[in-house]
């Protein structure tokens, strides 16, 4: 017999525990819609964004003037208007996934087909495109993959070896994290050359991370394309957040020469967005500062993490006057406390004299992490 939504068991018994399960349920299922909404919605905006990049190239009437610099020159421009995401690396990823999947133009409503350029839209009612025998259906396509994962997956330009990974993530449900991980390992590559095919994507499919079914707002691109900042979204839990405040607060009643600069701060490194939790400049050591809080026993990783960033911004953000940029990593658990510095190669024994002098010992920021943890 078929199990009753518990919907349909509280119109008929007033059941506490079944209105809590009905609110539950009613909650999942909207966010979960909410959340296709959203990534449909930003996948089609950046197709669309390529789409219309891909006709200015070919029709533009003044086109010559921009020549091989229109995406500098229009990221520029698009920022003037304050369009989010819109760098131009990001309009470079707009065109080739515009290129790369042509047959999304199937999906465009009818209500939407007025955002399409002219030309791409009388192709649509003179002749429409006829899908390859072994495609995905481009609706199945951008509801299920976001855009995250279609970024994954223009890279690769073996149409046969996209479309395997294509089939593999949505049978799978994975995760972008998931998908990205599968393609580093080789998974195409490691399939090709085995016998038994079967048993591999069995292993594959096994114990990996899955797509969440609701808003996934931690996504940088979700967030922006909703107007969000990220200090509104990026913490890793409540707790995070209170003890950045007061690490923030801690740092600067110092008095040591802190100069608040950041809080969150994007840096795009290659392709992938990162977020350092804090990053201070200091008058004295004349040098960023940066702070990463993370809630978990100290690791290679994390380290690893704080010293990439360190080093970036020691390429990016350093300028002639400045000393080498600093980090902080401070790493906790309930029962435990670890202070880390990260030199960065400093070899200069002058400014790491100063360096232990002006910052706060290891053993005040042990201190103050053990007692903040008890709030």
């Amino acid at each position: 017999m078929k199990e009753k939504s518990p919907l349909n068991t509280i119109r008929n018994k007033q059941n506490f525990e079944e209105l809590a399960r009905s609110i539950q349920q009613v909650h999942h299922e909207l966010a979960t819609q909410a959340g296709h909404a959203v990534n449909t919605c930003l996948t089609m905006r950046n197709w669309l964004i390529g789409c219309y990049i891909a006709e200015y190239e070919l029709n533009g009437a003044d086109r010559a003037r921009y020549g091989t610099e229109i995406l500098k020159d229009l990221a520029d421009r698009l920022n003037v208007l304050k369009v989010r995401n819109s760098n131009r690396r990001q309009l470079y990823d707009y065109l080739k996934f515009y290129r790369s999947y042509p047959q999304i133009v199937q999906t465009v409503s009818a209500q939407s087909q007025a955002l399409l350029p002219a030309r791409v839209l009388a192709n649509i009612e003179n002749a429409p495109i006829a899908l390859e025998k072994l495609s995905i259906h481009p609706d199945k396509l951008i509801s299920r993959l976001s855009y995250s994962m279609f970024r994954l997956l223009v890279e690769i330009e073996d149409e046969t070896k996209r479309r395997f990974y294509e089939v593999e993530c949505i049978q799978g449900n994975w995760s972008v994290r998931e998908l990205k991980r599968q393609i580093n390992s080789l998974y195409y590559e490691r399939s090709g050359l085995s016998i038994n095919k079967e048993k591999l994507s069995e292993l594959a499919q096994t114990d990996t991370e899955t797509a969440t079914s609701t808003l996934d707002i931690r996504d940088p691109y979700v967030f922006e394309f909703l107007g969000l900042k990220p200090r509104e979204v990026m913490s890793e839990s409540h707790l995070e957040d209170e003890l950045l405040d007061k690490i923030q607060d801690f740092l600067l009643e110092l008095g040591h020469g802190f100069c608040f600069e950041a809080r969150q701060k994007r840096i795009i490194i290659g392709k992938s967005y990162n977020f350092v939790d804090l990053v201070f400049y200091h008058r004295i050591l004349k040098c960023h500062i940066l702070v990463e809080l993370k809630l978990a026993e100290f690791n290679h990783e994390n380290i690893g993490q704080l010293n990439t960033y360190v080093n970036w911004y020691r390429k990016n953000m350093m300028t002639e006057n400045d000393n080498p940029p600093i980090g902080i990593l401070l790493c906790t658990d309930k029962d435990h406390a670890l202070v880390e510095y990260a030199l960065a190669g400093m070899d200069d024994k002058l400014f790491v004299s100063k360096y232990q002098l002006e910052l706060p010992k290891k053993e005040e920021m042990l201190r103050f992490i053990e007692d903040n943890l008890r709030i």
